[in-house]
């Protein structure tokens, strides 16, 4: 679905076949280029179609995006990194997160509330969240340093360390004062289940990219 990374000869033609299913026109798409930082933007009418069809189109430097605007779909793409789709159903808007660990130590999601609070009046209790598919603890190894950096989210196995992504992005948004029924996840693991989904940690810099797609009805 890239447009940047892996065999993306045919990611137009992808995307136009996956979007038509969902009633959403693949020329419609709004994308980012992603730099695993934290900065999050509010996405207008005016920014319909951006990365759409290029990927020099895309809103630079983002990794998350939010708007309230009907029938606008918003994406970002992973291969590894955990993907979070928001849902304010009171104020009607939205928001879709590409969360890897640096973006996650940055604490984007905060970032991404409170962009929605400002722009919507969201309130926390009200927002529905869901979790795609990513590297989860099972195989997510890291360095000893990661300990200074989730203290509460590594795992150790022998000599080696674990890191618990969603945990870390779960405990974030209860912090937040999300509803812990409201919080779902698909339990999907890109790593285990590499036969469907790409993984970054087990193809390398040749993986392409799964996209996430929210848009508001």
């Amino acid at each position: 679905m890239s447009l940047l990374y892996g065999d993306s000869k045919d990611s137009l033609a992808n995307r136009k076949i996956f979007l038509s299913v969902l009633g959403i026109n693949y020329q419609d798409l709004v994308c980012a280029k992603q730099v695993h930082g934290a900065r999050v933007k509010y996405v207008k009418e005016s920014d319909r179609g951006e990365g759409a069809l290029s990927y020099d189109t895309s809103l630079p430097d983002t990794d998350g995006v939010i708007s309230d605007i009907r029938n606008l779909p918003l994406a970002i793409f992973t291969a590894d990194c955990l993907s979070v789709f928001l849902y304010d159903p009171s104020a009607a808007g939205i928001a879709i997160v590409h969360a890897g660990w640096r973006s996650s130590k940055e604490n984007i999601l905060a970032r991404t509330v409170q962009l929605m609070q400002e722009k919507f009046n969201t309130k926390p209790q009200d927002l529905y969240v869901g979790f795609g598919p990513s590297l989860r603890q099972c195989c997510y190894e890291v360095g000893e340093e990661f300990n200074d950096y989730f203290p509460s989210n590594i795992e150790k196995r022998n000599k080696d360390y674990y890191l618990d992504l969603i945990g870390i992005n779960k405990t974030q948004l209860l912090g937040l004062g999300l509803n812990e029924e409201k919080i779902s996840d698909c339990k999907i693991c890109t790593s285990c289940q590499n036969k469907e989904y790409f993984s970054y940690r087990r193809e390398g810099k040749t993986c392409g990219r799964m996209i996430s797609v929210i848009m508001l009805r």
